[in-house]
């Protein structure tokens, strides 16, 4: 099993990808957004040259767990997967994931720059590996 996940932004999207076993998360790169096609050709790339058999697309919702706009964007983007790759898509509450990327960033000392380049990849990371854990039995592999 391994499994793909997706921080989806305006601009950029966080990747990352499961170990063989699908116990850990690591990540990937960041794709900087261009056209719809193209996003999902490069999605497909990777889709098709790690055997991926799902993907996991972080899902943006309002503190209070209302959907916004951003979600919606998600969720569109999702049934988009769904549809061209043919690969189990799963939405995941990503709340506060980038907040939490830039944390571990800031703490790592990163630069402003380098923060900028990492943290969708590192969100990403995160909302894999939260959704790894929730598949084990005790909820921590």
């Amino acid at each position: 099993m391994r499994v793909l996940a997706l921080d989806i932004g305006e601009k950029r999207m966080g990747v990352s990808i499961s170990d063989e076993l699908g116990i850990t998360a690591q990540g990937l790169e960041t794709i900087n957004r261009t056209k719809l096609d193209e996003d999902i050709e490069k999605i497909r790339q990777i889709v098709t040259g790690a055997g991926i058999t799902e993907i996991v697309v972080g899902l943006p919702l309002n503190l209070d767990g209302s959907e916004g706009q951003s979600a919606q964007k998600a969720t569109d983007f999702a049934v988009i997967l769904r549809r061209e790759l043919g690969v189990n898509v799963i939405l995941w509450d990503e709340r506060l994931s980038t907040v939490a990327a830039e944390r571990s960033l800031l703490e790592g000392d990163l630069s402003r720059r380098k923060r900028k380049q990492l943290r969708d990849r590192v969100a990403a990371t995160l909302i894999l590996q939260g959704y790894l854990d929730s598949l084990s039995p005790s909820g921590v592999n």
